[in-house]
C-alpha cells in the first residue's frame, strides 16, 4: 500500500460525510458559539489517540503477542461490519448521550472518527510496513485533515448536498470499504496459511 491508497483508506473508514448527522445531534444543545469549539476539540483529540495507536502499534502488538495475520484478519471483520452499517445505516441513538450536553471524548472523538476500524488500519500499516511510519503519519494526516474540515463545515454542506446527497455519498464509500475489507480478510488468512505452512 502507497500514501496515497492508505490515505482514501483512512478517510474513509474516518467516514466524515456519515458522522454529519451524528455531530449535528450531539452537538445541537450547544450554544451556536461553542459548537465549532467542541467539534474541533474532539477532532483534535480523536487525531491524538490515532498517533498514539499509529506509533505504538507494534508495541502493542508485542505485549499481546498478536501476528499481523490475526490482526489484519480482524481488522477485516470490524471494517466490514462498519462498511455494512454504511450501506445499511442503522440508528445511532445508542452512541449518544442525551444528558451531557458537552460531549468529552466519547462519543464525538471516539469513536466517531477515532474507531475500531482506523485503530485497526493503523496497527496494520505500522506493524506490517514499519519503515514507512513517516508515510502513514502523513496520510493520517492529510485524512483528518480532510474529515476535519468536512466536520467543521457541517452546516454549508448539508445545505449543499442534503441529507439525500450524503446519504449517496456514505453508501458508495460503504461499498468500497467492503471490498477493501475482504481483501483485508483474505490477505489474513494467506499470510496465516504460509506462515502455518512454513512452520510445519
Amino acid at each position: 500500500m502507497d500514501f496515497i491508497s492508505a490515505t482514501i483508506l483512512l478517510f474513509m473508514i474516518m467516514d466524515p460525510l456519515g458522522n454529519i448527522p451524528l455531530y449535528q445531534v450531539v452537538t445541537d444543545k450547544l450554544p451556536v458559539e461553542r459548537r465549532r469549539f467542541v467539534v474541533v476539540r474532539e477532532l483534535l483529540f480523536a487525531y491524538i489517540i490515532l498517533c498514539v495507536f499509529l506509533f505504538a502499534g507494534e508495541h502493542i502488538l508485542g505485549v499481546l503477542g498478536l501476528e499481523n495475520s490475526s490482526l489484519s484478519i480482524a481488522g477485516g471483520v470490524v471494517l466490514f461490519l462498519i462498511a455494512i452499517r454504511m450501506v445499511f445505516p442503522t440508528q445511532h441513538g445508542q452512541l449518544v448521550d442525551d444528558n451531557d450536553n458537552d460531549p468529552f471524548i466519547v462519543p464525538l472523538a471516539v469513536p466517531f472518527v477515532a474507531g475500531p476500524s482506523a485503530i485497526a488500519a493503523l496497527l496494520l500499516l505500522g506493524s506490517r510496513y514499519p519503515e514507512q511510519m513517516w508515510s502513514w503519519f502523513g496520510a493520517l494526516s492529510m485524512a483528518w485533515v480532510a474529515a476535519a474540515l468536512i466536520l467543521v463545515g457541517t452546516e454549508p454542506l448539508m445545505r449543499v448536498l442534503g441529507k439525500r446527497g450524503l446519504r449517496a455519498i456514505e453508501k458508495l464509500m460503504g461499498m468500497l470499504l467492503i471490498m477493501i475489507s475482504i481483501q483485508m480478510l483474505l490477505d489474513g488468512i494467506s499470510a496465516y496459511i504460509q506462515t502455518t505452512m512454513a512452520a510445519v
